[in-house]
């Protein structure tokens, strides 16, 4: 006897697959939401000016509200005629230069977005590393006779000269 057709019920219409694993609706909701993520944080890359933190302006700084006081600071101090906000608050070296611009960027995008830091803004425990590195780096000649770099009470060059790059 030649075989029977298959009841109706039989052939179930099954949905359709990428990669035979993952149903296709998921991979729409999926590319939805990665596509959203990536075009809102395009936007807001963009609205912010964020390439404009990979250079070395000091007018990048002031993109923040926040940091119009600080910038207007250095821009009456002794400093300005020598160094640019990177020169002291960012390493000099490649990688750590643009992880920690990277860090920063994403930390002060947070926080300003959040509304979440102090008035006036502190730097750091990590900033503050980074900035007495640089202190040294560009003094290290002219205080190398009090520099402790190596005993239990490291050289703090902000302690006593808090005001010296912001002219405070």
């Amino acid at each position: 006897m030649p075989p029977s057709a298959p009841e109706p019920n039989v052939l179930r219409a099954r949905p359709m697959r990428l990669l035979g694993f993952v149903p296709f609706g998921i991979w729409i909701v999926a590319v939805g939401l990665l596509g959203g993520i990536v075009g809102l944080g395009g936007f807001t890359f963009s609205y912010a000016e964020g390439l404009s933190y990979f250079s070395d302006d000091p007018q990048a700084c002031v993109n923040c509200h926040v940091m119009r006081e600080v910038f207007e600071g250095w821009n009456h101090s002794s400093h300005k005629a020598v160094a640019v906000c990177n020169d002291c608050h960012i390493p000099h070296t490649l990688p750590d230069k643009y992880i920690m611009k990277g860090l920063n960027g994403w930390n002060h995008s947070r926080a300003f977005t959040t509304g979440d830091f102090p008035e006036p803004i502190r730097i750091t425990p990590r900033n503050r590393e980074v900035l007495l590195h640089n202190c040294l780096y560009c003094h290290g000649d002219l205080v190398s006779a009090i520099s402790h770099e190596n005993s239990t009470n490291p050289t703090d060059c902000v302690a006593c000269h808090a005001g010296v790059g912001h002219g405070r």
